[in-house]
This record gives C-alpha cells, structure tokens and sequence, in this order.
C-alpha cells in the first residue's frame, strides 16, 4: 500500500509538472488536506524535494516486498494488476542504478516516463 502512495504521488506530480505546476506546491497541498496521513506527507515531502538519501528504505526492498506480495497473491489466485504495475516499476529503477535509493524515487521513474528527468 505504501508502494501505491509513492507510486501514485509520483505521477501526480509528473502530471502537474507536464502542466507547468510546481509539484512541491501540488504535493504539499494533496499531503495537508484530503491526504494529510504520515505516509503521505514523509513521502511527499522527499518527492517534492527530491531527497532520496539517505535511504529510510531502500527501493531494492521494496521491490523484495512487491514480489512477496505477488507470490503470496497467485498462491491464493488473487490478481493483483497495480501490484504488477508496481514491481515493473522498481525494476525500472533498478535498471537506472537507483535501487540503494529511498523508495520515494520511484517517483523519478514517472518523470522518466513523462520526459521531464
């Protein structure tokens, strides 16, 4: 879940920036209204700032816990589509060197995606 809210916060503020908006603005907004929770705000805070050292945790394990989620999900053939989406996602970042980063930088991914990095 928490790898959702980073996920999920990373494109939001790939999108605002595609629009020209700062994202500290847009994820200090979202983070002390409608989304103003722990996870939230700490991560939102080192994507805005983009501080990803060092590592609270590491993005390598984060895709450690994706993957264990998604065997335990097919054991019980329970289809976890966004879970998939996640684990490409961290490996991605693995591709590009990040994996010692804070998981947070998978928001550099959607900015990857969206040509802005």
């Amino acid at each position: 879940m928490i790898a959702s809210a980073i996920g999920t916060m990373g494109e939001a503020a790939a999108l605002v920036q595609g629009y020209g908006a700062e994202k500290a603005g847009f994820l200090d907004l979202v983070t002390s209204t409608i989304f103003a929770a722990p996870v939230y705000q700490g991560y939102g805070a080192a994507i805005a700032q983009e501080r990803f050292e060092p590592a609270g945790f590491r993005l390598a394990l984060g895709l450690k816990d994706v993957r264990l989620v998604l065997e335990a999900a097919e054991r019980a053939n329970v289809p976890l589509p966004l879970a998939s989406a996640l684990r490409d996602t961290h490996i991605e970042s693995l591709a590009y060197g990040e994996g010692h980063l804070d998981w947070a930088a998978l928001s550099r991914t959607s900015a990857r995606r969206a040509g802005q990095a």
